[in-house]
């Protein structure tokens, strides 16, 4: 039976048992959706119910490219919107049952993983058929969706770091950007040391925030490694230059009265508001998400920053990235609707339609356009030339901190690196952020963490890569 919403849940079998029954292919009634004969092409009239799962037109930049894709599919298609982020587990019962939706979003990890596990379909004819140029999007965001030589994943969107900084606490401490933007580790302690403040145990000013747990992976890539090797079969947590890396960022904290304090700091920070860590002069320097520079300029346009690519420790620009993938699920209905979405949403014409959109929405207000990082390297190339061309006509010159934001962004971009697609990323994951959280709580060193960790994930990573082959 057609399937209206998503309702199946996964509490009585778990997660194990239903990506069981996934593998079990035929034995559990599931049939591999064979998309041969399947007309892909952008001139096929479409008819039909499109199901989609994990997406909703949260913002403009959604809406805008889903009117396109809507429009692409014709009249004779109605599109259902399951919206809220992908519940694997749910998502896994519904390719179980027989019963998927026809297109899922998700992040590229997961999407990696999923196709690892075998429920998803390769998009190679869809990709062809459709005549999108895949050399088009960046290499990283492909590499995570992709699985013994096919492409099971349409990426979208870049998420990474770059540093931001206080202009006024930087000048008090006679410091300059150099000083906290990776680059050198010795100076980054310094500053940090020389802008944090105490009053008792009370902690008023964060020096620098390493941004730890959540930017482990950044701080290992700063220090010209990373925690899994680039094919995603092993895990190199016990790298001595992982357990540098780790230990200088959490050295970080030891001005601040530790981890506890820095994020008790954190939780109280009115990060989306007026009083935000920077606009109250409670921040220093840190290395944060990208769309946090919206944030800012929206509510603390007047706050002086400064920007800049967080930089590995032989100065050159680095990022970590993630972002989300268009998929379609291995036993899908109607892979041809899935297919016109997805390349639609993900195009180069979608994407630029919805930087105007928010360029002309920003004029109003005199406002920045800080640009999309769209995964796909033409569009990231036109639309950053918009930005540029904005800032120009507004009268902006290149010192402009919001100017600066743009290039810092852009600039990451380029250098961007992702994690590999593999069948244990959430284990792996798991793995590290225990080992983190371990040495932020003081209970463990960095170096036997990061050891213990390294036993964990390996073995999740063997366990999950012996399971795929025997596939």
């Amino acid at each position: 039976m057609r399937r209206k919403q998503t309702t199946t849940t996964t509490t009585a079998l778990g997660t194990a048992a239903v990506i069981a029954l996934v593998l079990g292919g035929c034995a559990s009634g599931i049939q591999p959706r064979d998309d041969r004969d399947v007309d892909y092409s952008l001139d096929a009239h479409l008819t039909g119910t499109l199901d989609v799962m994990g997406f909703g037109l949260g913002d403009d930049v959604a809406t805008v490219r889903d009117r396109d894709a809507r429009a692409a599919l014709g009249g004779d298609v109605r599109v259902s919107m399951a919206e809220g982020a992908l519940d694997t587990q749910t998502f896994l019962s519904a390719v179980a049952a027989g019963d998927p939706p026809d297109l899922v979003y998700a992040s590229r990890d997961d999407i990696g993983s999923l196709a690892t596990q075998g429920a998803l379909l390769p998009l190679d004819r869809c990709l062809a058929g459709s005549d999108t140029d895949t050399a088009q999007f960046r290499d990283s965001a492909v590499a995570q969706v992709s699985h013994g030589g096919h492409v099971y994943g349409v990426p979208e969107f870049n998420q990474l770091q770059i540093a931001m900084a206080s202009t006024d606490l930087l000048d008090r401490s006679g410091l300059s950007m150099a000083d906290v933007n990776g680059s050198d580790w010795s100076a980054m302690t310094a500053a940090n040391e020389a802008m944090t403040r105490t009053t008792g145990k009370r902690l008023d000013v964060v020096g620098v925030d390493a941004k730890l747990p959540d930017f482990f992976w950044l701080w290992t890539l700063a220090n010209g490694t990373r925690p899994i090797s680039e094919d995603g079969r092993t895990a190199q947590l016990d790298d001595p230059a992982v357990v540098e890396a780790l230990a200088h960022a959490v050295s970080l904290t030891e001005p601040e009265g530790g981890f506890d304090r820095v994020k008790a700091v954190r939780d109280a920070a009115d990060l989306f508001g007026e009083d935000n860590p920077f606009a109250a002069g409670k921040l220093g320097a840190e290395p944060m998400d990208n769309w946090y520079v919206n944030v800012l300029e929206d509510v603390s346009p007047d706050v002086r920053l400064q920007f800049d690519a967080f930089r590995d420790r032989k100065g050159q620009p680095i990022a970590f990235a993630g972002g989300s993938a268009w998929a379609v699920p291995v036993n899908a209905r109607d892979p041809q609707l899935a297919c016109r979405y997805a390349v639609t949403m993900t195009s180069v014409d979608a994407w630029l339609d919805a930087a105007k959109a928010r360029i002309r929405e920003g004029a109003k207000t005199h406002k920045q356009f800080t640009g999309l990082l769209t995964a796909n390297r033409t569009a990231d190339a036109r639309i950053e030339r918009l930005a540029l061309d904005q800032a120009s006509a507004q009268g902006r010159s290149s010192d402009d901190q919001w100017v600066q934001a743009v290039r810092a962004i852009y600039t990451a971009n380029d250098r961007a690196v992702s994690a590999p697609a593999n069948p244990a990323a959430a284990e792996f994951a798991k793995a590290w952020q225990d080992g983190v959280n371990s040495v932020l709580n003081g209970q463990d060193t960095p170096e036997r963490a990061m050891a213990r960790a390294q036993q964990v994930a390996q073995r999740a990573l063997d366990d999950a890569w012996a399971e795929e082959g025997r596939r």
